[in-house]
């Protein structure tokens, strides 16, 4: 009996719904920490590998930063005056900052190295492309023994010197040799490519001229020189390029122990560095 009377218990159990879906902010979250990330390692590499005097440059740019060029910077619109704003709206810069080491707050003799450097490696990558366009070019592989190509004190040199059974121009005269012009069109593309000025001079050896009178080796050397700016120019080569173009007779032979050498009769081409530009400003440019 009393076990009929106990109370009857129902237990109710409670379905609990599925995981709500947590989305994508933690990708976003996780992208913008890997971009950025990838910033700061590519910064290190960059200052890891850069010049030392354009370090400073920028250690100096950021020293002050409301540094500018001309007068100092205004107050601000609002702060001019007790109680607000003045009559017109203030122009807060002269002008914009120039990059490190552009501007008269630089130092211009580290931005000259920092230059002088860049060039150097832009000329000394032409030098190895030509000396692949040698080996390997239709154009220029027949005359390797004829294309002499060093780096001077002015530049890059490229020579084209005549041999015994190859001469680069008709026997005393400043015509091109059909050749010699195939050599001067494949040369041009490959002195574009660098923003230097381009200097040529004409060579002939100590033999006298002895055609017409009045003429000398100096008129040949000085034409002959002429004649390879016409085909550098028809090849490609911007005029604004050439820097100077004259002859120089037999004065600076190549072989010294022997002035009658056929490689005495030489065209030079000098792409000229930024040191050669500076000093020939300076020695031709006006007073």
């Amino acid at each position: 009996m009393a076990a009929a009377l106990q109370p009857i218990i129902i237990v109710r159990k409670k379905k609990r719904g599925a995981h709500a879906h947590h989305g994508g902010a933690w990708k976003v979250a996780y992208a913008d920490f890997v971009t950025a990330m990838m910033a700061f390692f590519m910064v290190m590499w960059l200052v890891a590998t850069m010049p030392q005097e354009q370090l400073g440059g920028i250690a100096d740019y950021f020293k002050n930063p409301s540094a500018v060029e001309g007068r100092a910077a205004s107050m601000a619109p609002g702060s001019n005056g007790p109680g607000g704003a003045g009559d017109a709206p203030i122009k807060m810069f002269d002008h914009v900052r120039k990059p490190p080491q552009a501007g008269p707050s630089g130092d211009p003799a580290a931005a000259q190295r920092a230059g002088d450097e860049t060039d150097r490696r832009n000329l000394e990558a032409l030098k190895r492309a030509l000396e692949e366009a040698v080996a390997s070019s239709q154009a220029l592989a027949p005359f390797k023994d004829q294309l002499l190509i060093d780096i001077t004190p002015e530049g890059l040199r490229i020579q084209i010197v005549d041999a015994h059974n190859r001469p680069m121009f008709d026997l005393g005269s400043p015509t091109l040799k059909d050749y010699t012009r195939a050599i001067l069109f494949e040369l041009a593309g490959y002195f574009n490519r660098v923003g230097n000025r381009v200097a040529i001079s004409g060579h002939t050896d100590t033999t006298p001229y002895s055609g017409r009178s009045g003429y000398s080796n100096w008129e040949l050397s000085a034409e002959r020189a002429n004649a390879a700016r016409r085909a550098l120019v028809a090849g490609g080569l911007a005029e604004e390029k050439l820097s100077r173009v004259v002859g120089l007779a037999s004065s600076v032979p190549f072989d010294r122990t022997d002035p009658d050498n056929p490689v005495n009769r030489r065209i030079s081409i000098v792409v000229l560095n930024s040191a050669a530009e500076r000093n020939a400003a300076e020695v031709h440019g006006a007073p």
